[in-house]
Order: structure tokens, then C-alpha cells, then sequence
């Protein structure tokens, strides 16, 4: 049975996610339709599935706000160990 592994999809999802200040819920984001195509229709899917407020990014949803915080807890997790202390 093959293991479960994010797609290239889901990676570029969490990377936006990872974009979003969880410091506040006033500060969205916005995907220019100059950026890569893989980050826009990250974007699209984002909003599509009901976790960012516009296609092109604009502010979390309630349900987006728990997913960023849960890719950004998730990549602190996997930071390089600081190995110097």
C-alpha cells in the first residue's frame, strides 16, 4: 500500500497559506496575476474550497485561518534544528 504524501498541489496550497499574518485578522494577501501560475491557481483552489475570501487570496476564512495556522505550526515543526545550542 503506497504511502500518503502531500501532492505538488497541496504543497503549493500550504505555501500560500503559510503567506497569511496570523497576527490579525485585518491583513490578507493578494496572488498578482504576474506571480507563478502554480501560485495562482493555488489561490483559486484555496478559494474554491472556502479558506481564503477572493480567487486571488484576499482574507482567511474562519476554516482558512485554522489551516494556516495549522501549515505554519507545521512548518515550524520542520525547521532545521537549530544544532549551535
Amino acid at each position: 500500500m503506497p504511502q500518503p504524501r502531500f501532492t505538488t498541489e497541496q504543497l503549493e496550497e500550504l505555501n500560500i497559506l503559510c503567506l497569511y499574518n496570523l497576527d490579525t485578522t485585518q491583513e490578507g494577501i493578494k496572488v498578482h496575476s504576474n506571480a507563478a501560475p502554480e501560485a495562482i491557481a493555488a489561490a483559486g483552489r484555496l478559494y474554491t474550497k472556502g479558506l481564503v475570501t477572493q480567487a486571488d487570496g484576499g482574507y482567511m476564512t474562519p476554516l482558512g485561518r485554522e489551516a494556516a495556522q495549522h501549515a505554519q505550526d507545521l512548518l515550524g515543526l520542520l525547521a532545521p534544528a537549530d544544532l549551535t545550542t
